[in-house]
């Protein structure tokens, strides 16, 4: 493969990429939310989240984001299947859809990609438990900020999520979510003033 076959194998994957920017995780219409976010601003958090739980639980942050930033780039495929449509359907492994999207990328790549969604997909390394916790845990913080903003049917997004959890810090953070305001950042306390007499 040359070079310029490769760059463009590459880039094919980004561009693919770019239709999560504007598919819409869809279970949230169920709780009556006409706009919900977007599958890849699910995962922009989630990367966040999983970032700051890997530090927390001693795992690799690096690892953890980008297992996080990769584990629903399937979904430009397969769609964000519904929670009831799972019952009904049944898709291609995650793995299976992984390895056609990045076929025609550099092999390095590819094997970068395809090592990292087998390993979210198998949960088994603390990284793997890390990444998926955050997946749970950012779902949960998505419905208390709808239920914040007047979207009353939003329990078992919380209660379902809640219940996957493993870790620790993830458990703590959920607590934290439900207990707290998401908009009290907005009200910092008051900083010193450093030149008063």
């Amino acid at each position: 493969m040359s070079e310029d076959q490769d760059a463009a194998g590459a880039m094919s994957f980004i561009f693919e990429a770019g239709v999560l920017k504007r598919a819409a995780r869809t279970g949230w219409w169920f709780a009556g939310v006409k706009h919900p976010e977007s599958i890849a601003e699910h995962s922009f958090r989630t990367a966040l989240i999983g970032m700051m739980l890997a530090a927390m639980e001693g795992a690799d942050p690096a690892r953890v984001s980008m297992l996080c930033v990769l584990h629903d780039t399937q979904e430009t495929r397969i769609t964000d299947i519904p929670h009831i449509a799972k019952r009904y359907l049944t898709a291609a492994p995650n793995t299976a859809v992984t390895a056609d999207q990045v076929a025609d990328c550099p092999p390095a790549v590819a094997d970068v990609i395809n090592a990292a969604v087998s390993e979210y997909e198998a949960g088994e390394t603390l990284e793997a438990v890390v990444a998926r916790d955050a997946d749970k845990l950012e779902c949960l913080v998505q419905a208390v900020e709808y239920r914040h903003q007047g979207i009353t049917d939003v329990q078992r997004w919380i209660d379902s999520s809640r219940a996957a959890l493993n870790t620790a810090s993830a458990h703590r953070l959920a607590h934290a979510a439900l207990t707290g305001s998401p908009l009290a950042w907005l009200n910092p306390p008051l900083a010193l003033d450093v030149d008063a007499d």
